[in-house]
């Protein structure tokens, strides 16, 4: 986790506690995620980016149209289409026509790419237990809560979690 800027290191005692409570929600999210793709890429040799396509079709094995993708990724379809692109050539993707819609595809995983995923997730899961292992049980549901009340402020929708994943 070298080389990640510390954000937090930017502010000074002038500075809001909420402008504080951000950088270091951001800090720790950065430094996560850093480790995570690290990870992905050292032992599967894939991209987070990739990693994630494979996480929301494993959510929707009837598969998925494009432009779904690119909405539940938050990206734009220049980047599925690329990373479908290149999932596809290595076996792991699907891409069929959607009948009555001649411009429309819809991507699922291959068998050998559930097969991929599932190995994947299962390792990505134990990663992010061990990163969060520095919180015991009562204060990751007390950041759960709290972060779930923040949210709900903010307008995004908020589901109770399964606490287990």
């Amino acid at each position: 986790m070298d080389g990640v800027l510390d954000l937090e290191s930017r502010l000074t005692g002038n500075n809001h506690g909420s402008l504080k409570l951000w950088l270091r929600m951001l800090s720790c999210t950065t430094l996560i995620e850093t480790e995570i793709r690290s990870r992905l890429r050292q032992e599967f040799g894939i991209t987070l980016p990739r990693f994630d396509l494979m996480a929301q079709l494993d959510r929707h094995p009837e598969g998925l149209r494009m432009g779904e993708l690119s909405r539940r990724m938050m990206v734009t379809s220049a980047n599925v289409t690329g990373i479908v692109n290149l999932l596809e050539q290595e076996g792991l993707v699907v891409r069929e026509a959607v009948p009555g819609d001649g411009r429309a595809f819809s991507i699922s995983l291959s068998p050998a790419g559930r097969r991929a995923f599932r190995r994947m997730a299962a390792r990505h899961e134990g990663w992010i237990i061990e990163l969060m292992s520095g919180l015991g049980e009562d204060e990751r549901t007390a950041l759960m809560t709290l972060l779930s009340t923040m949210k709900r402020g903010l307008g995004g929708p908020d589901k109770p979690q399964n606490q287990e994943t």
